[in-house]
């Protein structure tokens, strides 16, 4: 690695002091200009750049941010955490990407995190319990916690989440004023989806309809390979008289597995044997192969909300917001 210049070195080749030096780099410290000219040109022929992680002992903050991620499959996290990442490096913030796995979870993530001095953590798309902040080898003030994109129960961690109880209850009186009367949800996996809470008022919401009891299907994950395999064991089992006449899977890439098994597979149609919704409209539920009816997330809004409340500019606190609901020909 090439040995970088100091602060003293360029306050040498400049003829000033390091303090000087430092004022430069300072957004609104006191330094003439023709001392600040000095200092950047010095600073240029030596490729100098101040150390940040240096400065933060004296702000006490790094501007560095960790999100912890455990679901990549799923096709909707990319765009959101683009959305995220822009919106930080706008701001000035470094953003650091966490794999939660099998191999890192969260309490050595959250210790790793401390470790590098990180302003703040935001869980994104990732379901942990209480006990996990409990834990003994999490010392005193830690960073703030956020969870984005799923419920939280933990007193002091704010979610910022789509309105889920908006979203459901229109998609439901969407799905009953076209007549299906025969629902099955498919939710993904159970760590993940017990914190989303999309099946837990889909469920409410047909009971309160008078529907048959619920058709319940579990994918092991979050990819179109498990949404398909999910209703390929429904449908190889159910008789075909009595079969759902709907599926509201937890998000676009189940549905989109589905209707391919129950279309290619089992040579049904969308939606006149079986119709299809999904939620976070990803961009492939536009395309004429898939043609789902889904629920947009305002993604924007959430970040937006997520980097107010990390810099101090909006109340940290769980703030619900509505997203758009997007009729297509799959019901």
């Amino acid at each position: 690695m090439r040995k970088r210049a100091t602060a003293q070195e360029v306050a040498e080749a400049a003829g000033v002091s390091k303090w000087t030096v430092i004022r430069a780099f300072k957004p609104g410290a006191s330094i003439t200009p023709a001392s600040r000219e000095k200092v950047l040109d010095a600073a240029r022929s030596l490729r100098y750049s101040p150390n940040l992680l240096a400065r933060s002992l004296a702000t006490n903050l790094t501007h560095q941010i960790a999100v912890f991620v455990d679901d990549f499959a799923n096709p909707h996290k990319l765009p959101f955490l683009e959305r995220l990442t822009s919106m930080a490096q706008a701001e000035g913030l470094v953003v650091m990407l966490i794999n939660i796995n099998t191999h890192f979870d969260h309490i050595h993530a959250l210790i790793n995190t401390d470790q590098r001095q990180v302003d703040a953590v935001v869980l994104f798309g990732t379901s942990f319990r209480d006990e996990t902040l409990r834990d003994k080898r999490l010392g005193p003030g830690f960073p703030q916690l956020f969870v984005l994109a799923r419920d939280s129960q933990i007193k002091d961690v704010p979610a910022i989440t789509c309105d889920t109880e908006i979203a459901m209850r229109e998609i439901c009186d969407y799905l009953r004023d076209k007549g299906y009367r025969r629902p099955a949800f498919m939710a993904g996996p159970r760590a993940l989806s017990t914190a989303l809470g999309r099946r837990r008022y889909f469920k409410d919401y047909w009971a309160r309809q008078g529907a048959p009891e619920l058709v319940e299907l579990q994918a092991e994950r979050y990819s179109a390979q498990a949404g398909a395999e999910a209703i390929r064991r429904y449908l190889s089992a159910a008789p075909a008289a009595g079969r759902i006449d709907l599926i509201m899977c937890e998000n676009d890439i189940l549905a989109c597995g589905a209707k391919t098994a129950i279309c290619h597979e089992f040579g049904l149609h969308v939606p006149g044997d079986i119709a299809i919704a999904g939620f976070d409209n990803i961009e492939l539920a536009a395309d004429p192969a898939y043609d789902l009816t889904t629920y947009e997330q305002p993604t924007d809004e959430m970040v937006r909300a997520t980097i107010d409340m990390i810099l101090g500019r909006r109340v940290r606190e769980t703030i619900n917001l509505p997203g758009k609901f997007i009729s297509r020909g799959s019901a």
